[in-house]
């Protein structure tokens, strides 16, 4: 659920970029009121993704899923310049965005082995341990 939380944040944040484009220093009141909107709902779904996902990852991908949805679709509706150079670095972005989930998978994967494993052994669990205040009988 985190990394849908994440992409609706991301949409909120191309929508806060765009519309603050379209606000002329906001002198214009709708787009001004849809900026404030945007960047509250982006930074309350980040926030709600943060509880799982790391800061360092969610953060990137959020600002790097914004990037990409700005500068595609600011190409689009405000006829901005697209050149290789651009096209490079935004397939490096979504590389990066897509790198960082995987190692994101991976690393919680880890984590619940390392979980499970730990939980596994003997010593580990509550009924072979003594409880403190117990008397033990030693030979």
């Amino acid at each position: 659920m985190a990394w849908i939380h994440l992409l609706v944040a991301a949409v909120f944040e191309v929508v806060f970029a765009l519309a603050t484009n379209a606000t002329h220093g906001f002198t214009e009141l709708g787009p001004s009121l849809l900026t404030a909107a945007a960047a509250a709902g982006g930074i309350f779904f980040l926030s709600l993704a943060l509880r799982t996902l790391d800061v360092g990852v969610g953060y990137t991908v959020w600002t790097g899923i914004g990037s990409v949805g700005t500068v595609v679709l600011g190409t689009l509706i405000f006829d901005e310049e697209m050149n290789a150079g651009k096209a490079l670095a935004f397939v490096l972005i979504i590389g990066g965005v897509l790198g960082l989930k995987l190692a994101d998978r991976l690393s919680s994967r880890s984590a619940s082995a390392a979980t499970a494993e730990a939980e596994s052994r003997p010593e580990s669990r509550p009924e072979s341990r003594p409880e403190s205040g117990a008397v033990t009988a030693s030979a």
